[in-house]
């Protein structure tokens, strides 16, 4: 006889690998042992596939040798109920190959391909448990956890390392210099008792003037992160307590970027940490709605004179940038490796934020001219953007970045970097920094709607924004080669039938045997023309389209935390309805909600701003250098015409 289980919870599959289960439906277990918390069985349907084990209640067949009366749940040993004949557990190699095929839909390191979860994985008719929490790495497995600042499986930047980027011994120091006063300029603070994680806003105890303890753990009594506050399947609360146990389930996806980004933990209240006056970012009303509020002090920088130096008596090489602020105008150097690490961590503190990807690495031909000249261009627009965000140019690390030199104060250099390595304001404690108009209310649904808008708009721009790169490449290509090409074989042709004329010597046709030769130059020279001019054009627009293709990749994470904190909301608001949840836990949820909703719509509001502004610029351009081209064609004609 094979083992059943009874489903105790309706669960709903979203991955491939796994089965749906509808509550007190009978199932049949492949095997009794869980894998991370899921089991493998067959549904009543015929389906075969992985459920959480906390959704199921294993059916235990009576021992037909013990005593009338015995106890039918058994023995010690696991099998040792199964009558002859019956079910056998799997051996040890099946087992293994049943675990490691398991493996893809539960997102394990063995998985070649790895979906994630939607944050609305299930909906189950009672509360249940955090159904291997962890998903499969469960907070009581001992597994490693995931955590915003060290991205698993995609969704956060892994800097990779070629050979322009190798990390030397200046910057792989691991010494904590950075907890001396001074780092960063003025902005240090001293030593608190981190361990100390209550209670609302004002100074706590220790804090000095304009630092701020922020927490939002008052709001909802959760327990661990593996929610040790959920009620066990085998035992539901009485409905008398149910108000006050009831809590917003976690997402099974603990890879999801609503998770790795934090935005689930400030949603269910767990986030606490001292915030300093200089940290808050401001989101105010505007004409359009919420948008970042303006930098009071705006600045650009220029990139220049990129130089080829070398290190370690000539064995490495590397390219150094020139980068002058206006608001310093004190030049300072940097690599492209700096450029990376900066880009790694302002892409771990901002989950909400956009921030422009850098031009691409190249394993090969590093030092080439054209290479060279591309990338600094990338650099140029990448560093525009920084400079134009409200947000990204106020930020220590990148002020850091811009002000500090490392070649002639390289303790402070090291102090900088390290103390924003070690930044607390990360992960869901970054939630905190944000300040949102206290007395404006965010309609949900009109919330969701501009979202839904955003996102459809970011799909129809990124596929015009491919196409256009194609079409774009695929023309400059052409001009480059075959139109200098077919202009040259006219010239050429030109000047062959001069040179037929030349052949009658008569006086009065050397005027025309000269100006046909003229023309065939002039369709030489016209040639050289389509040639050039790509890099004139066609090249600063890919380079655009390159650069918002980067923002544009970034937004559907953006976009998942948002709906991710939606979802709770929801929950949350379904509990209160049920009777399950207190009003003021639900309004908490909300009003953090709120929080994710207004620095996003900022977010998008920003994008469409810079959007305008470049690719009306851009445009004006190309079609300026498009009429400068086309008379530089019509005065080679002209010129030939006149001959």
């Amino acid at each position: 006889m094979a083992l059943r289980a009874r489903a105790l919870y309706d669960f709903r599959s979203e991955n491939p690998g796994e089965i749906s289960l509808r509550e007190h439906e009978v199932l049949s277990l492949c095997s009794e042992q869980d894998i991370e918390g899921w089991l493998e069985g067959v549904n009543s349907r015929g389906d075969r596939g992985l459920f959480p084990a906390s959704y199921v209640q294993v059916i235990r067949a009576p021992d037909p040798l013990s005593a009338p009366g015995g106890d039918s749940h058994g023995p010690a040993a696991r099998y040792a109920n199964v009558p002859p004949g019956g079910f056998e557990p799997l051996p040890p190699a099946a087992a293994a190959a049943a675990a490691a095929s398991s493996a893809a839909p539960l997102g394990l390191p063995l998985a070649s391909s790895f979906k994630p979860l939607p944050s609305d994985h299930f909906q189950p008719v009672q509360q249940p448990p955090p159904a291997a929490a962890g998903y499969p790495y469960g907070a009581g497995s001992g597994a490693l956890q995931p955590s915003p600042a060290q991205p698993l499986y995609g969704g956060g930047y892994q800097p990779s390392h070629g050979s322009d980027d190798d990390w030397d011994d200046e910057w792989d120091d691991s010494s904590t210099v950075a907890d001396e006063p001074g780092a960063l300029g003025s902005g240090s603070y001293p030593d608190y008792d981190g361990s100390s994680s209550g209670g609302g806003g004002g100074g706590g105890g220790g804090c000095a003037p304009g630092r701020y303890r922020l927490s939002t753990r008052s709001d909802l009594s959760l327990g661990s992160r593996g929610g040790s506050a959920h009620a066990h399947p085998q035992h539901p609360p009485p409905a008398s307590g149910a108000k006050s146990s009831a809590t917003v389930s976690r997402n099974l996806n603990r890879f999801s970027t609503f998770v790795k980004s934090g935005g689930e933990a400030f949603v269910l209240g767990e986030a606490s940490g001292f915030v300093k006056d200089g940290d808050k970012l401001c989101v105010v009303l505007g004409p359009y709605g919420p948008e970042w509020q303006e930098n009071p002090y705006p600045f650009q920088c220029t990139i220049d004179d990129p130089t080829k130096q070398t290190k370690f008596k000539g064995m490495k090489s590397y390219i150094s940038y020139k980068l002058v602020p206006t608001h310093t105008q004190v030049p300072v150097h940097r690599r492209y490796k700096h450029f990376d690490w900066l880009y790694a961590r302002l892409a771990e503190k901002f989950p909400v934020i956009s921030v422009p990807h850098l031009p691409e690495k190249q394993a090969t031909g590093r030092f080439e001219e054209d290479f060279i000249s591309k990338r600094r261009k990338g650099l140029i627009w990448w560093m525009n953007h920084m400079a134009s965000h409200p947000v990204l140019a106020q930020c220590d690390v990148f002020q850091h970045f811009l002000t500090c030199s490392s070649s002639t104060d390289e303790k402070a250099w090291k102090q900088g970097k390290r103390k924003a390595e070690k930044d607390e304001m990360v992960g869901a404690n970054f939630f905190l920094t944000l300040s949102t108009p206290s007395a404006a209310a965010l309609d949900l649904q009109e919330v969701e709607s501009k979202i839904d808008g955003f996102k459809s708009f970011t799909k129809k721009m990124d596929d015009s924004a491919l196409q256009l790169n194609h079409t774009a490449n695929e023309f400059a290509r052409k001009q480059v080669t075959g139109f200098k090409k077919e202009y040259q074989k006219v010239g050429q042709s030109f000047r062959g039938l001069s040179q037929a004329f030349e052949l009658d010597q008569q006086a009065f046709s050397v005027g025309l045997n000269q100006a046909i030769a003229f023309t065939g130059d002039a369709y030489d020279a016209i040639g050289e023309l389509f040639a050039e001019q790509p890099r004139q054009d066609l090249d600063p627009v890919m380079d655009l389209l390159a650069l918002y293709q980067g923002h544009l990749a970034n937004f559907p994470d953006i976009i998942h935390v948002q709906k991710g904190a939606l979802t709770k909301v929801k929950e949350s608001k379904r509990h209160v309805e049920e009777g399950k949840m207190e009003v003021q836990k639900a309004d908490g949820i909300q009003d953090r909600c709120n929080t994710i909703s207004f620095a996003t719509l900022a977010e998008i509001h920003h994008f469409h701003q810079i959007r305008v502004r470049d690719f009306k610029s851009q445009m004006q351009h190309f079609l300026q250098q498009q009429i400068i081209f086309f008379q530089k064609v019509t005065q080679k004609l002209e010129e030939a015409l006149h001959k």
